[in-house]
């Protein structure tokens, strides 16, 4: 993926990762559109970025991702390369739950909602000279959280759903990667001031330096979420996967 020159388009830029990837990107000289459904979230972060743009989208609304896809075409016909970021997670005792509510929002964001955004504008990248989809998984996607189970559900689901997106496109002049995030900072599950997570600027730091490696590996990893990507690979899934459960299960 060429790192510089593009018109880029990321849902969820208001915050965390999504945030960071566009300032990152803008300031390489990219020009970058966020997406969002808080709207103060969106208008701060291009207050404090003169010269990104932002466009508003509910990711749970199929109705919402055709109007927004439309609209961005119109405003931005030279787009061609896709971040999908949004997600929602949210902690679900599964034993005690009357209803799916949680579940099915979480499904609706984080998988069907990028499925359906690539859908709308997969015909207008594939007229690019170069384009590009990368679909934000996360390591829970190789090895699961239990405290979050649908989330890690819907990592897992879109890592699948993106071998399959590269190989169908895999004759065209759109790249498919997929960017695996370990924990990291951010707002979700109040995980911004959890000592044990990555530092944002260390993601974004480095994940950015991967980014401009040419050609860009299909899987972006910085080194710190390598012990869960490649935990069945290594034969040290069930030691990993038993730590990292017991550990949250205490925190929580």
């Amino acid at each position: 993926m060429n790192s510089t020159g593009n018109t880029i388009l990321i849902t969820g830029g208001g915050s965390g990762i999504g945030r960071g990837l566009a300032q990152a990107f803008r300031a390489l000289g990219n020009k970058v559109v966020i997406s969002g459904r808080r709207k103060q979230a969106l208008d701060d972060t291009i207050a404090a970025n003169p010269g990104m743009h932002a466009l508003t989208v509910d990711m749970q609304d199929p109705a919402s991702i055709r109007e927004f896809a439309a609209k961005a075409l119109t405003a931005f016909p030279s787009l061609n390369v896709l971040i999908n970021n949004a997600g929602i997670m949210r902690p679900e005792k599964l034993v005690a739950l009357p209803d799916v509510v949680d579940a099915e929002a979480i499904i609706a964001t984080n998988l069907l909602g990028p499925i359906r955004l690539t859908a709308a504008l997969l015909p207008h990248l594939q007229k690019q000279s170069h384009a590009a989809i990368v679909n934000v998984s996360w390591g829970l996607a190789f090895l699961p959280l239990a405290l979050t189970p649908t989330y890690c559900a819907t990592k897992a689901a879109l890592h699948s759903y993106t071998l399959s997106l590269r190989y169908q496109l895999r004759n065209t002049a759109v790249e498919v990667l997929e960017l695996i995030p370990p924990y990291v900072q951010t707002d979700l599950m109040d995980g911004a001031e959890d000592p044990r997570a990555m530092p944002l600027d260390q993601f974004i730091s480095e994940t950015m330096a991967i980014f401009k490696t040419q050609p860009t590996p299909p899987e972006i990893c910085v080194e710190s979420v390598k012990p869960l990507r490649f935990a069945a690979e290594n034969g040290r899934f069930d030691q990993i996967f038993n730590g990292l459960n017991a550990a949250m299960s205490d925190a929580h």
